[in-house]
């Protein structure tokens, strides 16, 4: 059961009461709106912070401290949710009653979290240099590793150049351009800016009663003069004109990624029919894109779509050999137009609909995968719980989901092939 306590300082509780794991977890966002210019200093701000304290100064102090809470583990928690970005920690640790002669975990746990947040280990009043550094090393490495996947970073630019106007177009964790500019100077003011003015979020799964939990977390930013700004909200895309843009790269095997724009977001009374017709076109091993294209037609190596539901964007991607990139293109939306005028048999309608609602099922299956979805579902505006939005996926008709796929429209092509 979900309660939500408002806490002094513009920060908002979340507690999911349930017995019936042996670990609890607990997140801390920060939650600001997606810009460029932050973008980076908050993708490297939690890493920055886990390098040490002023009673743990380094990783191995760090690491004994959480060996000593029953092996809890603390880690960066980064996440863009439509028009924002979040930054904090997610700490995951053993509940109270199953630690050894009647040791508490929880509250320890908690004034680590603190300590971690507000007591960071200095240099000349700034963060360490050294910290910094080495996280901004690490960073870059991950955001070069992205660019390294081809599907990925076809899919990074799809959103990029359809969402050049939009904050969703902007990389969750920045750009290298970005991070190699941070100075810990830098880091260390924007650090203050948050725990001064941003919003913040808690979520805590585990057994303890909410009321208890508050209690706990109120002292965690106790001391601070807080004057937390008011979020923008949430936003569906505007679109633009319909583009098309061609890259060249070493690579033997082509991308083509397909961008729609719909006014149908997770905030919208169809945004259930616009799930399934998603599932319908390329969601799964049974999608019209996979079973006509890639098995039957043998077009490309592999083919699929997602929905961006907090924004209105459903990507179509898939790997192909270039010669194939217009065939599969004409293909898809030919398939596409099918799904609109309801040419799909009802055991594609079934199976889409079970897909999603085994998903939907295995929400509860730990503390993390509850702490994901309420977490995002609450910034992101969706405000259901999966019991509810079960209900709505089992309630879709045919007509729904027709009506759902007349909204899509071609709005990017990106075609990423082979330098020869």
């Amino acid at each position: 059961m979900m309660q939500t306590f408002s806490l002094p300082g513009g920060i908002t509780l979340d507690c999911f009461q349930d017995g019936r794991f042996k670990q609890s977890c607990l997140s801390l966002q920060f939650i600001t709106p997606m810009q460029k210019n932050t973008a980076a200093l908050n993708a490297l701000l939690p890493a920055v912070l886990l390098r040490g304290t002023e009673s743990a100064p380094d990783l191995r102090d760090i690491t004994l401290r959480l060996d000593d809470l029953y092996g809890a583990s603390v880690g960066s928690l980064v996440r863009r949710v439509g028009d924002y970005q979040t930054t904090g920690f997610y700490c995951g640790f053993i509940v109270d009653k199953y630690a050894l002669d009647g040791d508490k975990v929880f509250a320890p746990m908690v004034d680590f979290l603190r300590e971690l947040l507000l007591q960071p280990l200095l240099e000349k009043g700034v963060f360490c240099e050294n910290f910094v550094e080495s996280e901004k090393r690490n960073l870059i490495s991950a955001i070069e590793s992205q660019r390294n996947d081809k599907r990925t970073y076809a899919s990074a630019r799809l959103l990029q150049l359809t969402c050049k106007e939009d904050s969703f177009g902007i990389p969750r964790t920045g750009d290298i351009e970005s991070v190699s500019a941070i100075t810990p100077a830098g880091l260390f003011s924007h650090y203050q800016t948050l725990l001064q003015k941003s919003p913040v979020r808690l979520f805590y799964v585990g057994d303890t009663a909410p009321e208890q939990v508050a209690a706990m977390l109120i002292p965690l930013f106790s001391g601070l003069d807080r004057q937390a700004e008011t979020l923008p909200a949430q936003t569906a895309f505007s679109g633009s004109a319909p583009q098309a843009h061609t890259e060249e790269a070493e690579i033997s095997q082509a991308r083509l990624a397909l961008a729609y724009a719909t006014p149908i977001t997770l905030r919208s009374p169809e945004f259930a029919a616009m799930q399934v017709c998603n599932v319908i076109l390329g969601g799964g091993m049974t999608c019209k894109l996979f079973t006509q294209i890639r098995e039957k037609m043998s077009l490309c190596y592999e083919i699929g779509s997602m929905f961006h539901g907090s924004k209105g964007i459903l990507e179509v991607y898939s790997g192909v050999d270039k010669s194939n990139l217009e065939l599969v293109q004409s293909e898809t939306q030919r398939l596409l137009d099918a799904c609109k005028q309801g040419s799909f048999s009802a055991e594609e309608l079934e199976n889409a609909k079970q897909a999603l609602l085994s998903s939907l099922r295995s929400t509860h299956d730990s503390p993390g995968s509850i702490e994901r979805y309420y977490a995002t579902a609450a910034l992101s505006g969706l405000n259901k719980t999966p019991e509810a939005y079960m209900e709505e996926v089992s309630a879709v008709t045919p007509g729904q989901v027709a009506a759902a796929a007349e909204t899509l429209r071609l709005q990017t092509v990106y075609f990423l092939r082979g330098v020869n």
